[in-house]
């Protein structure tokens, strides 16, 4: 993944949730409810990969059992939660384009709160496909090491032949980035291979990033941040480019 570090910007996104354990349990049971919605209200994650990924993912944010399977219970039911998916696509203060995941059962709520936090904050909203473009989707496993027990260099091989494009090596995790298409062949390659994922999703990679002074690159965090505290919002993709600099200021304010 040339040009710049993609695990700084979901070190810092995951860093933000993780200060709002009750969104992301929010947002992890609208991921197992769109799930079973998607494959004929199917709760069985045996036959519902999708699902596997979700409950997964919920175990990733340390959402306990019972919680998991009462969401479970409950998105296989009649009166199941009825979501839908849309995005949103705008700019940012300093020509930072931004692409925003929801999940949502009130569009027109969502809609609102999307564009009004645009507008406060010095961004404007785009038409939709206006800005996709310059994002690529890609399939994204993070692997915690602790899990791993095979030698690393020797592994990358068996993941290639499950359509592992390129990797990431960090303290404690490995990252793997897949084509879009190949996300559903990888995460069956994984478990093929007895290997558990502590996060796989899909996200949309900045093919080129904006590197900005740390004053404006600090303002657009806090714009990011601002989606990620709406309940509607999944996940934020922007196009701001992780300077060393914003990283060191990032690490002494942890």
């Amino acid at each position: 993944m040339a040009g710049h570090s993609k695990w700084a910007n979901i070190k810092h996104r995951k860093g933000a949730q993780d200060k709002k354990r009750a969104k992301q349990f929010t947002r992890a049971i609208k991921e197992i409810t769109v799930a079973i919605k998607e494959n004929n209200q199917n709760g069985d994650p045996d036959s519902n990969p999708a699902l596997r990924n979700a409950i997964q993912n919920a175990k990733g944010v340390n959402m306990p059992k019972d919680t998991i399977d009462r969401a479970i219970k409950k998105a296989s039911g009649a009166d199941a939660d009825s979501y839908e998916q849309i995005t949103f696509e705008g700019y940012g203060p300093h020509g930072i384009a931004f692409f925003i995941e929801c999940t949502t059962d009130n569009t027109n709520r969502t809609i609102a709160s999307v564009r009004s936090i645009f507008s406060k904050n010095g961004g404007s909203l785009g038409t939709n496909g206006s800005l996709e473009f310059l994002f690529d989707r890609k399939g994204v496993f993070t692997l915690d090491k602790t899990s791993i027990e095979r030698d690393w260099e020797l592994l990358q091989l068996e993941l290639i032949e499950g359509g592992a494009e390129s990797f990431e090596n960090h303290d404690d995790v490995f990252v793997i980035y897949t084509a879009f298409t190949d996300f559903g062949k990888m995460a069956q390659h994984l478990e093929e291979l007895n290997i558990e994922t502590k996060n796989a999703e899909l996200q949309r990679i900045p093919l080129n990033t904006i590197e900005l002074p740390l004053k404006e690159a600090k303002q657009i965090l806090n714009l990011a941040e601002k989606f990620e505290d709406d309940d509607d919002v999944q996940n934020v993709f922007h196009t701001l480019e992780f300077s060393e600099e914003l990283e060191l200021a990032l690490d002494e304010e942890e």
